[in-house]
């Protein structure tokens, strides 16, 4: 099945992949104040290590596999992070150091996630910068290899209060290393239809790098990619997305019943779906009527990559006709779209106001193997969803990035 990012030109996919990769950082900014009103900050601390665990080690491998760098050594896994929605560029300015197969340091000059959660005082940076990183670093590491651990050299809380950079972290692979234990539910999200989405692969023949085999780079220039690089890059982040969001409702539905865990699940969809709307419409300097909410419908995450998640949206003279298959790999694995229902649009009216604010859904039709809404235009604009005011909190609401012009190869140090 062809990609519809396979739509944009070379260009507007080298915006739209650090943007994915953003928004995909900000699932959390928009599920974990529910599952602190739910769970307090401690159990909001424990679902992000199991989600984060379950999910970053299957991204990670297909995202190795994807662009070709395959390996043990620890610029194997500084390439991972290079591509993970837990530390999308520039807002998490990972910065490397490579002294050879098996030592390494990296080390943040910008946080975007600390930025966030720094006014909220340490004890949420605590849980932030160790208890939920301590085990998530490993588990990221080691889908490279099971004999690396990433150790802190120094971390928030911030002492002095403007420390630069703001966190510092040595990996270091050793045989002696006893490898973490497998979490519980690791097999159900590896097994799961997201995990095993083929894609397209790559054409080597297109213009530009068709993956990272190279040497490690200071920063990734998407432009630098080819198209069917950034095309196979963009759905690869998307599917990041959804193996996360599985690591969360698994979580949830361990500690709520079911009907609990669908309406904290419907809530972090609605808020991060109406703030990715707009960033993506932003971004790809799109207008506000019914042609440019088309385009980012197609376009948006929760139903993408299209071998995932089958849509269809048809323009009509006033309005769209917009189709949401109940079928294929996301109604397996009981993501994002199968929260939609008759009931409960919220996530389609977030991402349709976020284009514009009069627009509104309603459902034309319904049986178990789809449902249809129609959205038009309203007299009156409606006001912003609750979830969404929440999400844009996060300082990735507003974020820019910014061409840092040709990245330098990092020399391995020896």
């Amino acid at each position: 099945m062809i990609s519809r990012y396979a739509e944009l030109s070379r260009e507007q996919l080298a915006i739209l992949v650090p943007e994915l990769l953003l928004c995909g950082h900000l699932i959390d900014r928009s599920g974990m104040a529910h599952t602190i009103a739910a769970f307090g900050r401690d159990g909001m601390a424990e679902v992000a290590i199991e989600e984060w665990q379950v999910a970053s080690p299957v991204y990670t491998r297909r995202m190795q596999q994807a662009m070709n760098f395959r390996g043990d050594s620890v610029e194997t896994i500084f390439k991972g992070l290079q591509l993970d929605i837990g530390a999308p560029p520039q807002f998490l300015d990972f910065r490397f150091r490579v002294d050879d197969h098996d030592h390494g340091e990296f080390w943040l000059d910008h946080c975007g996630a600390l930025a966030d959660v720094e006014p909220l005082g340490d004890k949420y940076v605590t849980a932030m910068c160790h208890t939920i990183e301590d085990p998530t670093f490993d588990a990221t590491a080691l889908a490279t290899n099971p004999y690396a651990q990433v150790r802190p050299i120094h971390r928030p809380p911030r002492v002095p209060a403007d420390r630069r950079p703001v966190c510092a972290w040595k990996v270091t692979i050793d045989p002696a290393h006893v490898p973490p234990a497998v979490p519980r539910n690791a097999d159900t999200v590896a097994d799961s239809a997201a995990a095993r989405v083929e894609l397209e692969p790559v054409d080597p023949a297109d213009d530009g790098h068709h993956d990272y085999s190279g040497p490690l780079l200071s920063d990734l220039r998407f432009a630098d990619f080819s198209k069917s690089a950034l095309v196979r890059l963009a759905d690869e982040v998307c599917l990041q997305q959804h193996l996360l969001v599985l690591g969360f409702l698994i979580a949830i539905r361990e500690r709520v019943d079911e009907q609990t865990a669908r309406d904290i699940g419907r809530k972090q969809f609605a808020g991060v779906a109406g703030v990715t709307a707009e960033r993506l419409r932003r971004a790809l300097d799109l207008g506000d009527d019914l042609a440019a909410l088309a385009q980012i419908l197609m376009l948006h995450p929760a139903w993408n990559p299209a071998p995932y998640m089958a849509i269809e949206v048809v323009r009509k003279a006033d309005s769209l006709i917009l189709r949401l298959d109940r079928q294929g790999g996301a109604f397996v694995d009981g993501v994002w779209p199968t929260l939609i229902d008759a009931d409960h649009p919220d996530a389609i009216d977030a991402i349709a106001r976020a284009v514009n604010p009069h627009f509104r859904s309603r459902v034309r039709a319904e049986d178990p193997d789809y449902i249809e809404f129609v959205i038009d235009a309203a007299d009156d604009p409606f006001p912003e969803l609750a979830e969404v005011a929440l999400t844009r909190i996060s300082t990735g609401a507003e974020f820019s990035f910014t061409d840092r012009g040709i990245p330098l190869p990092l020399t391995v140090v020896r």
